[in-house]
C-alpha cells in the first residue's frame, strides 16, 4: 500500500521575507503561517532589507510594542501614526526605479500598500506572502495557525499542528538543529527535514550581488522566471547573473 506523504513547513509572520522563506514554502504541501507565537523585537517580522547604491536598506513596519510579552503576534498592532507607508514605497520607487520589471511590479506593489489600511501586522503580513507567492505562481497551501485548535510550545506546538494536518514530514529551517526534540518527531512518525539553502546569485542593480535581500529585490529583477516547477529552481538553485 502506498503511503501518501503530506509535507508540512511551518514559519513565523513576516514582513516582505527572503527568498530562503520561499524556499520552505516550496518544499512543502501546506503552510502553517505562525501567528500564535511571542513576537521577537528585532526580527524580521516587521522588518527586512532592500538594495541601494550605498549597501542594504531596512524598512520596518512601526509596532505598537507596550505589553508585546503578553501578545501573540496575532495581536501585535500597527503604528499607524507613523507615515510608514508612503516611506516604504518611495524607497522601493527611488532604489528600483531602474530595474528591469519596475514597470510591471511597482503599480502592483503601490495598490497592495493603498488598497487597505491595516490594524494588525499578521494580517499586513499574510495578505501580502499571498501577493508574492501569486507572483511566483505558487499555489501551495497556506493556513494560519490561529485557525487551528492546536496549543503547546517549542516542539510540542510544531508537532501538534503536524499531526493537526495529518504531517509524515516537518520542514526546518537549519537552526532547528539546535533546539528541535527530534526524538518527539520520531515518536510520532514525523520525519525532520532541515532546509540547506544555497542562496541563488542573479542580476541585481547597484554593483556587488548582495544575498539575503526582500523578495521584491529578486522580483524587480528577475526577468526570465521559469514556468511551473521551474519557479522553485529560481529560487533553490545557484546560478551567475
Amino acid at each position: 500500500m502506498e503511503i501518501i506523504k503530506n509535507i508540512v513547513a511551518i514559519h513565523q509572520p513576516a514582513y516582505l521575507p527572503w527568498l530562503g522563506y520561499f524556499d520552505k514554502i516550496f518544499r512543502s504541501d501546506v503552510f502553517i503561517f505562525l501567528d500564535t507565537v511571542q513576537f521577537e523585537k528585532n526580527s524580521f517580522t516587521n522588518r527586512n532589507k532592500i538594495k541601494t547604491p550605498t549597501g542594504a536598506l531596512w524598512l520596518t513596519i512601526p509596532v505598537k510594542i507596550r505589553n508585546h510579552t503578553n501578545k501573540l503576534l496575532k495581536e501585535i498592532e500597527i503604528d499607524s501614526t507613523q507615515k510608514w507607508v508612503e516611506k516604504h514605497l518611495k524607497s522601493i520607487h527611488a532604489n528600483y526605479k531602474k530595474a528591469k520589471r519596475f514597470n510591471i511590479l511597482f503599480p502592483k506593489i503601490e495598490n497592495l500598500y493603498k488598497v487597505k489600511q491595516y490594524d494588525y501586522l499578521s494580517d499586513l503580513c499574510f495578505d501580502q506572502l499571498i501577493f508574492w507567492l501569486s507572483e511566483l505562481n505558487c499555489n501551495k497551501k497556506l493556513l494560519r495557525s490561529s485557525t487551528l485548535n492546536t496549543n503547546g510550545h517549542k516542539s510540542d506546538l510544531l508537532i501538534n499542528l503536524c499531526k493537526t494536518l495529518h504531517a509524515t514530514k516537518y520542514v526546518s529551517g537549519t537552526l532547528g538543529k539546535n533546539y528541535l526534540e527530534l526524538n518527539k518527531f520520531k515518536e510520532e512518525n514525523i520525519e525532520v527535514e532541515f532546509q540547506e539553502y544555497e542562496h541563488p546569485v542573479y542580476e541585481q542593480l547597484w554593483g556587488t550581488f548582495l544575498p539575503n535581500m526582500s523578495i521584491i529585490d529578486f522580483l524587480m529583477n528577475t526577468v526570465n522566471l521559469k514556468n511551473g516547477d521551474g519557479y522553485e529552481k529560481n529560487i533553490n538553485y545557484s546560478s551567475t547573473p
